[in-house]
């Protein structure tokens, strides 16, 4: 790379290296040491905020799945319970286990 937008650096000197260092920093080649520390810290902060969230996610869906198995086998047990006994053309309403408040008048 001895020469540069049609410019060789060898004749410029220092100015050149100089112009050469601005433009790498103004076009983000060139980053100081505490960005980049900066950048590496919140890339680590961020990796293991995401490792606890897996983490967290794999507890809720182990117990997911053990309330789903519950649900499913109190589903099989109701299933498995016997029908109730009815009279005679009789039906059973939600109405009939609540007791019938007499009128009240003025």
């Amino acid at each position: 790379m001895s020469e540069l937008l049609g410019i060789n650096i060898v004749d410029g000197g220092s100015v050149a290296l100089l112009a050469l260092v601005f433009l790498y920093v103004v076009t983000g080649r060139l980053v100081p040491r505490k960005t980049h520390e900066d950048t590496l810290a919140d890339r680590d902060n961020w990796k293991n905020a995401f490792l606890q969230s897996e983490a967290a996610r794999q507890v809720e869906h182990n117990q997911t799945s053990e309330l789903l198995e519950m649900a499913r086998l109190g589903g099989h047990l109701l299933a498995a319970l016997p029908p109730t006994p009815q009279a005679d053309g009789e039906e059973v309403n939600p109405g009939d286990r609540m007791a019938a408040a007499p009128p009240q008048g003025p």
